[in-house]
């Protein structure tokens, strides 16, 4: 009897458990976070960008995002916009939603390689969307301008050899520059970091994250960088680093499910530093 009662208390455990992170891994949370760009330009005080990464099988809210027609400047895309198998109507759907809200950039990640990358970019290209691969695109507001520079997943796989990063344009080198790249993992293969600000995804915040085991990535850099702000050294003599923001993204790899680590869309709000200052005292 007693057995029994162990196996039942066993099973309800289970799958008090396995409903959380069912539903965690089901969540449709914006997490908003204001960014302080020393070099952004005064006029891009208080732009929105909506960062969706790592969306792979999953239908984007439309009562959410729709909520953001009119608050947001620019929509990135950080890769991972589909996967293998997933109904290319679901792609066709998301990206229509959010270039319905506002401009739209996109890189690759791996998983949309393996979806079938022709189709893919045809849908996005259909749907607005404009995919940066290894390019440069300055972004505008009031006369002013900052650099966007999308970072394309290698073809053949991440610890291949990434494109090199593309240049900006004479007398621009300067001036405040955001990379997008699907993996933030591409950062051990740069010698130097010309950005004041990396968005990546990649690593679902570790999508499983036990008490003790901790992450269940094998890269012992994804134990440390797996979601959250972080600073990064530029490594071009100044001393100075760059902000790299890795996002939870917004769906999953293999099981639908998550723990400690729920699923979410990023609202980044770039500020110069002493506006940020007093958005704290406010």
């Amino acid at each position: 009897m007693v057995a029994v009662w162990v196996l039942l208390l066993a099973a309800a455990c289970l799958t008090t458990i396995g409903t959380v992170m069912l539903a965690e891994a089901f969540r449709s949370r914006l997490t908003e976070t204001e960014i302080a760009l020393d070099t952004l330009p005064v006029p891009f005080d208080g732009y929105r960008i909506l960062l969706v990464t790592d969306i792979h099988r999953r239908s984007l809210p439309h009562k959410l995002l729709s909520g953001l027609k009119g608050k947001v400047d620019v929509v990135l895309v950080g890769g991972d916009m589909t996967e293998k198998n997933c109904p290319l109507q679901r792609l066709r759907a998301n990206m229509a939603l959010l270039a319905s809200i506002g401009p739209v950039y996109a890189v690759h990640g791996n998983h949309d390689y393996m979806a079938g990358i022709g189709e893919v970019d045809r849908i996005l290209e259909h749907s607005g969307v404009r995919l940066l691969a290894d390019e440069n695109i300055p972004l505008t507001t009031e006369g002013a301008q900052l650099w966007l520079t999308g970072v394309d997943y290698p073809r053949t796989g991440g610890k291949v050899a990434y494109a090199p990063l593309p240049d900006l344009p004479p007398g621009k080198e300067k001036e405040c520059r955001i990379i997008l790249v699907h993996d933030p993992m591409w950062l051990l293969k740069r010698e130097t970091v010309p950005a004041d600000l990396v968005l990546s995804g990649h690593t679902h915040g570790g999508q499983v994250v036990l008490p003790y085991i901790g992450r269940r990535h094998v890269e012992a850099f994804y134990h440390i960088y797996s979601a959250g702000m972080f600073l990064w050294p530029k490594g071009d003599g100044t001393g100075k680093k760059a902000k790299l923001l890795i996002s939870r993204g917004f769906g999953t790899a293999h099981l639908p499910l998550r723990w400690n680590s729920p699923a979410e869309l990023n609202m980044l709000t770039l500020r110069r530093p002493g506006s940020l200052e007093m958005t704290a005292l406010d």
